[in-house]
């Protein structure tokens, strides 16, 4: 069963090293993943899923230990997947970028609540797919937490990395819309195509999230709905 979940955007300048002197600048973000943590905590999970975006159109699951790093970024940061930090998982691929955040959060946070496993989804994964490992995610009787990893579209502004499509900001507002109600139809319903075209990652994800969700009764609140370098930013909690 899905007890709980947080949203989250999983740009690599959320690590302070890797942002340098603009780390202030997104000093409100970082506050708002905490307080999405505290959320999970408190629902006193069995097990924490990193979900996050990744290649391909399927899934690849990442065990407690596998390793990430932010050095391709310019920072001489390592993170494993797991806090506490666990020993590095022998033979683990490394985590992609987005679960790399996620595992720098969780260490940030100090999570200690319960073990910690991490799944990419391929950002072509489609809708109906995304819905099926949803409902696996949740499936048994363990209380499951999700930490739900993904930005909003890439195309809000001129200077964005996808340059300014006029589509961008209506998607926006809709999935962060959907992400502070808890509205599982609706994230369900985002059209994989508009996404890749405005460069919202954080489709696949919120679409998995959906999946596991139905039925579950969750409430949301919407804590974090910018777009400060162009890029839609969101953070949820959903209890």
């Amino acid at each position: 069963m899905l007890a709980a979940a947080a949203v989250c955007p999983c740009p690599p300048l959320l690590q302070p090293q890797v942002a340098a002197g603009a780390a202030a600048e997104l000093a409100a973000l970082r506050e708002s993943c905490a307080a999405a943590l505290d959320t999970l905590a408190e629902a006193r999970p069995d097990r924490l899923v990193v979900l996050g975006p990744g290649a391909g159109e399927d899934r690849t699951p990442y065990p407690p230990g596998a390793p990430g790093s932010f050095r391709g970024f310019g920072a001489a940061v390592d993170v494993v997947l797991g806090s506490p930090a666990p020993a590095p998982a022998p033979g683990a691929a490394p985590l992609p970028a987005s679960l790399a955040v996620g595992a720098w959060l969780l260490a940030d946070h100090g999570w200690a609540a319960c073990p910690v496993e991490g799944l990419a989804v391929g950002t072509g994964c489609p809708p109906g797919r995304c819905a099926e490992l949803g409902a696996e995610l949740a499936a048994g009787p363990a209380r499951t937490a999700l930490l739900v990893l993904g930005d909003g579209s890439a195309c809000r502004t001129v200077k964005a990395p996808g340059y300014l499509d006029e589509r961008a900001a209506p998607f926006d507002a809709l999935a962060a819309e959907a992400l502070g109600a808890a509205d599982t139809a609706a994230l369900a319903g985002l059209d994989p195509v508009l996404a890749e075209e405005v460069g919202a990652a954080g489709r696949a994800p919120w679409q998995v999230l959906a999946g596991a969700a139905a039925g579950a009764g969750l409430a949301g609140k919407l804590l974090y709905d910018e777009a400060p370098y162009g890029v839609g930013y969101f953070v949820a909690a959903w209890s």
